[in-house]
């Protein structure tokens, strides 16, 4: 997967996706957040990567980004785990 920073700054980060579905499960968790003001993506066209962009206020917009990503991957790996049991 492609991701590229288009913006950072303390409290706003911009980070270009190539994947849909990945930017929709970071924006999800992102907003479970406090902190975070404002957790959102956008695609100017599809054929075009999406856009996530996240503006925080009490804790940097990258760290933000590292807990919501820490916390799907943890609730992903855990769903597996249920998912082979149920085999």
């Amino acid at each position: 997967m492609d991701i590229k920073i288009l913006k950072d700054e303390k409290n706003e980060l911009e980070v270009q996706f190539d994947n849909q579905t990945v930017a929709e499960i970071v924006r999800i968790y992102l907003n479970e957040d406090s902190s975070v003001k404002l957790g959102a993506w956008k695609r100017e066209h599809y054929s075009k990567p999406v856009i996530l962009k996240v503006i925080t206020e009490g804790k940097t917009a990258k760290k933000a980004l590292h807990e919501a990503i820490a916390k799907a991957q943890k609730d992903l790996k855990k769903y597996s785990e249920e998912f082979k049991k149920a085999k």
